[in-house]
């Protein structure tokens, strides 16, 4: 369910609400009876909480009728539209849940509404966001953030970090890895034969080094090595002209070094149906492309579209 101050209940309850969702898996919300009622309150929506102790129990034709939930009940008063240690707190032991279920098979997937990381760190938690998280609960050493949305598919070498801190990050190893999670997205999404674009780190992609050699001492040997493994990769490609062509339809994919590298891109042409997804873990795991927008929460207007994405996509992922 997400931080309960922020969007998360919200967009929760207009997406189920959807008639599109019966062509999605059985869904299970992991959160509080308290948020969600006040949810379907506010959004006037007809639909009922159901709740569940365990996935088993979902009913798949009671969607758009009945909401099935597994209470977590720690919530009972919640302050709404900015970060608290509750709100923190609560989120936390969603995905906690969510990944003990996950591993248990007990599940299939995992779709995340947005968290604050602000609440986390008001809390006392210390990771830096939902990726590294789900990482460190499953035990996962290589695993990436990919993001679809429209046309665009990335993948960052590097996530959330200091910009500054980027350049001395970009290393052969971290790039290789990054490479071969990609082949595996593409599996995921059930792409064959994914044609995977690298961009440099550096305006031209260095200029053979006259703006930067990070991409003959790091991006080019981990391209190299890629392709002797049979990967069908190229670049580093100049970014400000790699993002074009993947959105005309000449590569499936592009590896990004650093954050704002592609989610700006990406963000441009897919604002409301941006997608994420954690590639590596031992189950799906998807999420909406925002965050917990205090700014607009509990009151009606959230778009549940990046939400709804996240659903159906997270339906049709493969492991």
């Amino acid at each position: 369910m997400g931080d309960p101050g922020g969007v998360g209940p919200e967009i929760i309850v207009k997406a189920l609400s959807f008639a599109s969702m019966n062509d999605c898996s059985s869904i299970v919300v992991i959160g509080d009876r308290t948020p969600l009622e006040e949810a379907l309150r506010l959004l006037k929506e007809p639909a009922k909480l159901r709740i569940i102790k365990s996935p088993e129990e979902s009913n798949l034709t009671f969607l758009g009728r009945a909401i099935d939930l597994i209470d977590m009940g720690v919530i009972k008063k919640f302050k709404k539209g900015r970060p608290t240690a509750e709100g923190g707190r609560a989120s936390v032991l969603y995905i906690k849940r969510a990944v003990v279920l996950a591993l248990e098979k007990q599940v299939d997937g995992i779709v995340t509404a947005p968290i604050s990381k602000e609440s986390w760190k008001i809390a006392g938690f210390k990771w830096p966001g939902h990726t590294e998280m789900l990482a460190e609960l499953t035990y996962t050493k290589d695993y990436a953030m990919m993001l679809i949305g429209g046309k665009l598919k990335v993948i960052l070498v590097t996530i959330h970090t200091p910009l500054k801190n980027v350049p001395a990050l970009i290393t052969r190893d971290r790039i290789l890895k990054t490479i071969r999670l990609t082949k595996k997205a593409c599996h995921m999404l059930g792409i064959k034969r994914p044609r995977i674009a690298v961009a440099g780190l550096n305006p031209h992609a260095g200029e053979t080094g006259l703006f930067g050699d990070e991409e003959i001492r790091e991006i080019i040997p981990s391209i190299k090595k890629a392709e002797r493994e049979g990967i069908q990769v190229s670049g580093p490609h100049p970014p400000d002209t790699v993002f074009h062509k993947a959105y005309k339809g000449e590569f499936d994919i592009i590896v990004c070094m650093y954050h704002d590298q592609g989610l700006i891109p990406l963000k441009m042409v897919a604002f409301d149906e941006g997608v994420n997804v954690t590639v590596g873990l031992p189950f799906i795991r998807t999420s909406p492309d925002h965050g917990t927008a205090y700014d607009i929460a509990w009151k009606g207007i959230a778009n549940p579209s990046s939400m709804i994405q996240a659903i159906k996509l997270a339906s049709t992922l493969r492991i």
